[in-house]
């Protein structure tokens, strides 16, 4: 008897194994259009055109009249930043953007770096493409695409690529050089938005997929963070025969797993597989975790469910869109800077930088397209797209739910198969331990705990994260 309960035993986990193995599933690639109308009949034109930003007295004129138009409302006293973004610092904002500001020399720095677009799927996207100056002998450049998310642009990356594409300049070694692509998501900025519903970050991933392959790239390096990092995560999921290695510095890996981890983490973390940076990032976790994602993801609920509401009155009010979108530069940046009457926005950031965010929105009228790519990724309730579960049986779902962080619509977490850096900023909204990560992504071959730097990495901490991505492709080219 006892024999027959073993080698049902051996046999029953043998079955399990077998079955509950990772499978390297992949997204299917499909096409799309998302143009005004019906698709054409004809070729989709694939010409690569020039572009350069642009602006007009005109432009400025109608600004200033709206920023002179500014109705005040006082803060209540010892404020911060608690009630959202500070109007008495507010004004010293709006002072500068009306009488310093500078937009067309701002323009004059957009267009340093070489702007192009191009047609794919019915919609125009805009790219920056930035060559090294100089190359050393017997090298190539690595094809390197940059992904920005919300409510940040390609602007986010102006300070890190010529420590890519030009390291020995910048005192780095010119072991890794770079030829960047930055796009502007579909909707945002420059990129023209989709007349469709439905255009989420897959349709995204495909359309950037496309741009690497015209501009003659059949093999590339991604990076992104935000919902760049979403967009590369899908890349990886689509073609992980194209993508040489993915770089990212924010995950969206919760699972029950991690629930559970949250948790009991705390007294029982080492065994958790947290590390005691995990449980000072993490803990206590009632603060760290979800009193902040409360306080941080009301703007969430709004662009999930109805962007077209709010961002109409964004689109009618720089000073409106100003204060929105500064204030996830502050508290985003680092949370303890609500306690700020500043924010703390200038510690990290200039403001001219930060206003030329902002025009970015402003004069392209982007607002609503860009908090519309919330309701097409998020607006159906989590865990509904396909890339974040990949279908097994109804038995193994059940059986798998619980221990290993599963979707409940019965389909396992879709994992990422390429070659994958992860750089751990503590003042992102969210801490993601080495565990965490490794689960969704299992060829994980570096994790930094990056010493600071909050959400926006390139655009805040430059250097380190240029640091990062060189370390994980010193460490993939070893392999």
């Amino acid at each position: 008897m006892w024999l027959e309960i073993l080698l049902t035993s051996v046999l029953g986990f043998a079955i399990y194994w077998f079955i509950s193995r990772d499978k390297e599933e992949t997204l299917p690639l499909e096409d799309g259009w998302w143009g005004p109308g019906t698709r054409s009949a004809a070729r989709e034109d694939d010409s690569i055109r020039p572009f350069k930003v642009e602006t007009s007295d005109e432009e400025i004129h109608d600004l200033h009249q709206r920023i002179d138009k500014f109705r005040f409302t006082p803060p209540l006293e010892d404020s911060c930043f608690h009630y959202g973004f500070n109007s008495n610092y507010l004004k010293k904002v709006i002072s500068y953007w009306r009488n310093e500001f500078d937009w067309k020399k701002q323009v004059e720095i957009l267009n340093r770096y070489p702007h192009f677009k191009t047609k794919i799927e019915g919609l125009d996207i805009h790219f920056i493409h930035v060559k090294p100056p100089q190359l050393p002998a017997g090298h190539t450049p690595k094809p390197l695409l940059m992904v920005h998310g919300w409510p940040g642009s390609f602007y986010e990356f102006y300070k890190i690529i010529p420590l890519l594409t030009d390291p020995k300049n910048h005192g780095l070694s010119d072991e890794h050089v770079f030829e960047v692509i930055c796009p502007s998501i579909p909707g945002y900025g420059f990129s023209e938005a989709s007349s469709k519903k439905g255009f989420n970050s897959v349709a995204t991933a495909r359309i950037f997929y496309k741009l690497m392959l015209r501009l003659g790239f059949q093999e590339f390096y991604i990076q992104g963070g935000d919902w760049g990092s979403l967009i590369c995560t899908n890349m990886a999921q689509l073609v992980p025969s194209h993508v040489k290695g993915l770089h990212l510095n924010m995950a969206l890996v919760l699972s029950n797993f991690s629930t559970l981890t949250l948790l009991l983490g705390q007294r029982f973390g080492r065994f958790l597989g947290l590390t005691e940076r995990d449980v000072e990032l993490l803990y206590p976790v009632k603060e760290k975790v979800f009193y902040s994602l409360m306080r941080e993801s009301g703007y969430m609920h709004i662009q999930c469910t109805k962007p077209d509401t709010v961002g109409s009155a964004l689109n009618d009010s720089p000073v409106g869109l100003a204060a929105y979108i500064l204030e996830k530069f502050s508290t985003w940046t680092n949370t303890e800077f609500r306690y700020l009457e500043d924010g703390g926005l200038e510690r990290k950031f200039s403001l001219d930088d930060l206003l030329t965010n902002v025009m970015l929105y402003w004069t392209t009228g982007t607002i609503i397209s860009s908090q519309r790519f919330y309701k097409e990724n998020l607006g159906q309730g989590w865990m509904t797209q396909k890339h974040e579960r990949c279908p097994r049986g109804p038995w193994m779902g059940t059986l798998k739910v619980e221990v290993f962080g599963e979707s409940p619509h019965g389909g396992t977490r879709m994992k990422v198969y390429v070659p994958t850096g992860f750089s751990a900023f503590p003042f992102e909204l969210l801490h993601t331990p080495e565990k965490w990560v490794r689960f969704k992504y299992p060829k994980l071959i570096s994790y930094s705990y990056m010493v600071r730097g909050g959400h926006f990495a390139a655009f805040e901490e430059p250097e380190l994260l240029a640091q990062d991505i060189r370390k994980f492709l010193s460490v993939l080219e070893r392999q």
